[in-house]
């Protein structure tokens, strides 16, 4: 879908985000001035409502849920 809108994959993910409302502020990193310049261009990307059901049939919600270590990990943090 990215090569179809001719934008990086990560455009494609903040331009989602954005889609999302207003209450979706996404926060990307980055310690490059070109990655922070292609990430701001997301905000000229717009996603009809065909592809966001696209997407949203790909990564439905929940699908990405879980914990963020291990529970071996988690006793690794902030020790």
């Amino acid at each position: 879908m990215a090569r179809a809108k001719a934008c990086t994959p990560a455009q494609l993910a903040l331009a989602w985000l954005l889609s999302r409302g207003n209450d979706i502020v996404p926060i990307p990193g980055t310690k490059q001035r070109t990655r922070l310049e292609e990430n701001v261009r997301a905000l000229d990307i717009r996603l009809t409502s065909d592809e966001l059901k696209r997407i949203d049939a790909v990564a439905p919600i929940g699908a990405a849920a879980g914990g963020r270590y291990t529970d071996a990990g988690m006793r690794a943090v902030n020790v």
